[in-house]
């Protein structure tokens, strides 16, 4: 994916939300008066870039500027809302309690609150030594084509 580097997080992040949305959309896309939120919820975050940026700066390395960039969640939540036109807010979490719970949540406050019509929830982790684990789900909305 242009822009984001030596990680899977953002490529991943991408691929799920990207499928949430065909499956919900089609080829399609959104509607134009549908205002879809994202939620992107993950207690490590991109944990192979920070790894990286730590491991470089640990051996008097030099940080390339990509890394300041793609190591913040929302960058990818805003490159997928601008990618797919998206209309609605972009939140990231680290999640206090049940990851799912914690971001079912914040979509209702979003939705609630008139924010948002319906609202894209994405979570996602990575463990150093396991693959790294994502799930998109549309909520809310109804507008369906």
């Amino acid at each position: 994916m242009p822009g984001f580097v030596h990680s899977d997080f953002a490529p991943v992040v991408v691929a799920v939300a990207e499928r949430c949305l065909r499956r919900g959309y089609g080829s399609a896309g959104v509607p134009a008066g549908v205002r879809t939120g994202i939620v992107l919820v993950s207690a490590s975050g991109d944990l192979a870039s920070a790894q990286h940026v730590r491991e470089t700066v640990e051996a008097g390395g030099r940080i390339g500027p990509l890394f300041f960039f793609q190591s913040v969640p929302n960058s990818v939540a805003g490159h997928l809302a601008a990618r797919w036109g998206l209309r609605g807010p972009v939140v990231c979490l680290s999640p206090t309690g049940d990851p799912y719970t914690d971001g079912v949540a914040e979509a209702d406050l979003l939705r609630d609150d008139g924010d948002a019509d319906e609202v894209l929830l994405i979570l996602i982790e990575q463990a150093p030594d396991k693959p790294t684990e994502a799930v998109a789900v549309l909520l809310g909305g109804g507008a369906r084509p």
